[in-house]
């Protein structure tokens, strides 16, 4: 497990190379925004604790398997910490699979764990983590969010983009790295919530997958307008 600093208040912590979670840190301590896979909860204390940084909130980006699935390891070695998810995502944590009224009935796509850790606090657009604004951002998963950092413009975008492999919005293909396209389960709502994010035009882009990019904004919207022509072209 390798860890980066990013910025005073943002450490990158990567497993295998290509799964990241993201300490966020605050006056009391730090945010964790997701919780990798299963067996990482170890890890990511003892990063934490080297760091000295308490965890004393996690909040999550989506429900899969790569993001949420040491959520309960976590919250066993941190019992004091606040866990913050949408209620659409700890339905899903619940095992509850089902699509919701109103949602496109186009089948999930990825893992999804089952969980017993529950909300502490619900987390909605617009409602903050600490110095944390969440945005919905669904499209590769119906419960998708982002986090904008709002001290110095930094989008933790979760699976929304990726870098690693090239940038990319969630759905289109890396062949360097497939598995968030393979995870994606609506291309059309994935491009809009890019396109939402990109609106924000943040000062950098920390991803599920993929190195931090700093002035993000152009290879961004180059990342979207490759989804909006796959869409065009009906190639999805």
């Amino acid at each position: 497990m390798s860890t980066k600093q990013i910025t005073d208040t943002l450490f990158q912590i990567t497993r295998f190379g290509m799964i990241n979670c993201y300490l966020v840190v605050e006056d009391d301590g730090a945010t964790l925004v997701d919780t990798g896979m299963a067996g990482m909860g170890t890890g990511l204390v003892a990063v934490a604790e080297r760091l000295g940084l308490p965890i004393r909130r996690i909040a999550l980006t989506h429900a899969h398997v790569d993001h949420a699935g040491a959520l309960d390891e976590l919250a066993g070695l941190r019992p004091d910490a606040e866990v913050f998810m949408s209620p659409r995502m700890e339905r899903l944590l619940s095992g509850d699979l089902a699509l919701e009224p109103g949602e496109p009935r186009i089948p999930l796509k990825g893992g999804f764990p089952r969980r017993d850790t529950r909300a502490t606090g619900s987390v909605v657009a617009g409602e903050k983590v600490g110095s944390l604004r969440a945005v919905a951002s669904p499209g590769h998963s119906p419960d998708h969010i982002a986090f904008l950092d709002e001290r110095d413009s930094t989008l933790i975008c979760g699976d929304a983009f990726q870098t690693k492999g090239g940038i990319a919005v969630a759905g289109v293909i890396r062949w360097r790295f497939p598995l968030p396209a393979f995870g994606t389960w609506n291309l059309e709502l994935a491009t809009q919530s890019a396109a939402a994010l990109l609106d924000l035009a943040p000062a950098r882009l920390a991803p599920g997958h993929g190195t931090v990019l700093e002035q993000p904004v152009g290879a961004m919207e180059r990342a979207v307008a490759e989804a909006q022509e796959k869409l065009r072209r009906g190639n999805h």
